[in-house]
């Protein structure tokens, strides 16, 4: 593993329960710096934290049940990390959800508007939040995990697609707006990863993905890390408002 150097930073991370969001958490420890970890699962949550507290005795971690599209809740969570460590320096946005698979004139309008309530209006709801404590520190790094889908536009998965895309035009948006304050926002578009969330998905859309990926296997939840402990760290200086691809050759732009 590369060492990257996020000693003293304090880092956000949502959907840290498990899968991706796990994965940064434990790379972000590694290489120095203290995480909150946000997750609606509770229970998962709490073995997660404890986890990684005993792997790393010397960092302060900590874990919060939080609903992501309840502004107030976010903006009191966000002070809170701030007030008990001190700062808030990075924020990743990886919790999502699919929605299932369907076609877009069958699938439900309050499963559509969900799937864009969690992953669009919270990542909004989060940067929102935790800007402002960036700008006091004069540094800061926001990564926000999309999808290859987001470039494509997956069959029987709109609600999905769109939500990514959106996050895309956010991460550029802002990136734009806070380039000149030394806080960086960029976004990764990475193929399918593995993870717990294929349980929402059918086999054939399974299928579909791995079929789509020239090196012919899924992405690993640690190489997703590894992307984004570089774009959290002083190494990436001069890249925001950028989208990075991991999706093992299948990306065609």
């Amino acid at each position: 593993m590369n060492q990257i150097d996020l000693a003293s930073r304090v880092a956000v991370v949502t959907g840290a329960a498990r899968g991706i969001g796990y994965a940064v958490a434990q790379r972000f420890l590694q290489s120095g710096a203290d995480v909150a970890l946000w997750d609606m699962d509770a229970e998962r949550l709490a073995g997660s934290c404890a986890t990684l507290k005993a792997a790393h005795p010397e960092r302060r971690v900590e874990a919060l049940v939080l609903d992501l599209s309840d502004d107030a809740a976010v903006d009191a969570a966000m002070a809170g990390v701030a007030s008990r460590m001190g700062r808030v320096n990075i924020l990743v946005n990886n919790a999502g959800i699919t929605g299932g698979n369907g076609p877009t004139w069958e699938l439900d309008p309050k499963v559509w508007r969900r799937v864009v309530e969690v992953n669009l209006i919270a990542p909004y709801l989060t940067c929102r939040a935790a800007v402002p404590y960036m700008l006091s520190a004069g540094w800061g790094r926001i990564v926000n995990i999309a999808s290859v889908a987001a470039k494509e536009g997956n069959p029987n998965a709109s609600h999905y697609s769109a939500s990514k895309a959106g996050l895309i035009g956010l991460t550029k948006s802002l990136g734009k707006e806070l380039a000149t304050r030394n806080i960086l926002v960029n976004a990764i578009t990475p193929a399918a990863a593995k993870t717990e969330i294929f349980d929402q998905m059918k086999q054939e859309q399974i299928d579909y993905m791995l079929g789509k990926i020239p090196m012919a296997r899924f992405l690993q939840v640690d190489e997703v890390a590894a992307m984004v402990a570089w774009l959290s760290s002083q190494d990436c200086s001069f890249t925001t408002g950028s989208v990075f691809d991991i999706s093992g050759g299948r990306a065609t732009y």
